[in-house]
């Protein structure tokens, strides 16, 4: 049982990804997550008030399927299969982390700075997530896609604009960790 409770290397866990993508490239589907929320929001009714939301969405009942799936899988693997694991930080991050006001970093596998409910009673934490939230979906509809989407599935394709946006999520990520996060947290 220690081979599903251990993180799986590279050379496992690759060849899968690669093999899903096969079958979904296969059965003519592509892999992407953000494009739940646009079957989520038609499900709700926002056709009514939007042609974005005026479309199919039995075609991605499969998506949704895998929505689901993913939230259930990660709710039994982090508290049934986990052993309650930390990701394994370089010491210099976490040095820099806990410089930042992060006294978690490395002990924990969230920030409880940030995700503790003492810390989601304080509004500049309310504030920080809901603007994070939505410049990410923002983000994410306006590259017409998630990272997930673009850097395996548009990039697996060879798609030139998945390219682009996989090295605009990575200069946004340098621009974010370096310029952004000392100013908002140092």
């Amino acid at each position: 049982m220690h081979w599903i409770t251990a993180p799986w290397p590279w050379y496992v866990a690759g060849p899968l990804i690669a093999l899903i993508m096969f079958l979904l490239l296969y059965m003519g589907k592509s892999f992407g997550f953000s494009s739940n929320l646009r079957t989520l929001c038609t499900l709700c009714g926002a056709g009514k008030t939007a042609s974005f939301f005026r479309f199919d969405w039995r075609k991605q009942r499969w998506n949704l399927l895998f929505l689901v799936g993913s939230v259930f899988g990660g709710f039994i693997a982090s508290h049934y299969l986990s052993d309650h694991q930390v990701p394994a930080l370089q010491a210099e991050t976490v040095k820099q982390l806990q410089q930042s006001g992060f006294e978690s970093a490395g002990t924990q596998y969230m920030p409880t700075e940030l995700y503790s409910e003492q810390a989601l009673s304080q509004p500049k934490n309310i504030i920080i997530l809901l603007i994070a939230g939505l410049l990410i979906g923002f983000g994410t509809r306006y590259a017409g896609g998630c990272t997930s989407g673009h850097a395996i599935s548009g990039i697996s394709n060879l798609q030139i604009p998945s390219m682009l946006a996989t090295a605009g999520f990575f200069i946004g990520g340098l621009i974010m960790i370096h310029l952004l996060f000392p100013f908002i947290f140092g």
